[in-house]
């Protein structure tokens, strides 16, 4: 069985929620908080060793900037100035599989990707 794929994904930047539509129907609503603090890449990668961590987010942080990464992942920039993280789409379901977000996400004022 192949990994699910996002059929599409959605930016609601106002709600600052980034929401996947999956391959096998799954729906991921990740905040874009959650996703700034979970960047892998090297920078806060070091950060997190050296006990310092990635510095939390508040609830004005918004996703500005989605780009692909060939077929497997997306780059994400943060309102921040953070844009070095690359989020390959398998670590994107497990985040929306981690994380739970009961509140229907707002379809106006969409960026669609």
């Amino acid at each position: 069985m192949s990994p699910a794929i996002p059929t599409a994904i959605t930016d609601h930047r106002a709600s600052g929620v980034l929401e996947i539509a999956w391959s096998d129907g799954t729906l991921s609503r990740l905040g874009h908080g959650l996703l700034r603090e979970s960047c892998r890449c090297a920078t806060c990668e070091q950060q997190r060793r050296h006990g310092a961590g990635v510095p939390p987010s508040d609830t004005t942080l918004r996703v500005v900037c989605i780009e692909p990464v060939g077929e497997q992942a997306l780059t994400l920039g943060f309102s921040d100035g953070h844009d070095r993280g690359i989020y390959p789409f398998v670590y994107l379901r497990q985040l929306g599989a981690s994380c739970s977000q009961p509140t229907p996400c707002p379809t106006p004022a969409s960026n669609v990707y």
